[in-house]
């Protein structure tokens, strides 16, 4: 059975001849294709590599997650499968499309990865701020 890795954070200006050369010294049957702009046909920086065991799979990750490639730390990591559409593949088809969408999608939680702080913790650039408040609040006497 064959594992799909996602590699991304590739930089605009790689070669897939780079990246497959560095693919051939982990193990051989590593297949990668670069993920391509619609209209310019440049690489959109991620691309997914289809490996042919779960030891090599394990082996790529290590060795190329977090790993500079031409100036850019590679994010190497498991691919979830997507699920095909009975539409057309196109987003944005209209309502009568949206209905089926909603009634075929997983329901799970997906992590997201950003840098944004969390809506719960406060901007720290205002945590100064912030706590003088909390203060002035605590201390205030109210006359009921």
């Amino acid at each position: 059975m064959s594992v799909r890795l996602y590699i991304g954070n590739l930089p605009q200006s790689f070669k897939s001849k780079d990246l497959d050369s560095l693919l051939a010294n982990i193990g051989k049957g590593i297949r990668f294709k670069a993920v391509l702009d619609r209209d310019t046909k440049a690489c959109r920086g991620f691309g997914f590599a289809n490996v042919e065991t779960e030891e090599l799979a394990n082996q790529v990750i290590e060795q190329l997650n977090g790993q500079d490639f031409f100036g850019n730390n590679l994010r190497v990591e498991r691919s979830e499968r997507k699920e095909s559409n009975a539409g057309s593949g196109r987003r944005g088809n209209g309502a009568a499309n949206a209905k089926s969408n909603n009634s075929n999608r997983k329901t799970f939680k997906k992590v997201v990865h950003s840098d944004a702080p969390s809506k719960e913790a406060p901007d720290p650039r205002w945590a100064g701020e912030l706590s003088k408040l909390k203060e002035l609040l605590a201390n205030q006497k109210t006359s009921v």
